[in-house]
């Protein structure tokens, strides 16, 4: 009896996992996800900000502390630390020209 149950709910969560499949838009698909990334693209924005100055922050320590050693690592450190910064910046502002935003 459990087994027959089991086998005609499969089939009927297939039937309609078909039905439904053949049912989607494409194009609504993409508009809704679109719709869906626009409302959470200013807090993504706010959250990587935020995640960047934490990792600015830990970059700032790390270039202070070999600008106090004797190696001379610290310009290169600088620059990857500030090229990263830059990054951050710019790929925030090029994914919300290309959302329209």
């Amino acid at each position: 009896m459990k087994k027959k149950t089991f086998l005609l709910g499969a089939l009927l969560m297939v039937i309609t996992h078909y039905l439904l499949a053949q049912t989607a838009d494409g194009n609504n698909g993409i508009s809704q996800a679109n719709t869906l990334i626009r409302g959470y693209f200013d807090t993504a924005t706010q959250l990587m900000y935020a995640v960047g100055a934490i990792l600015g922050l830990i970059g700032a320590v790390r270039v202070y502390q070999l600008w106090n050693a004797p190696h001379g690592e610290a310009s290169r450190a600088a620059a990857g630390w500030f090229g990263s910064m830059i990054f951050l910046a710019v790929v925030a502002t090029v994914i919300r020209s290309f959302f329209g935003i």
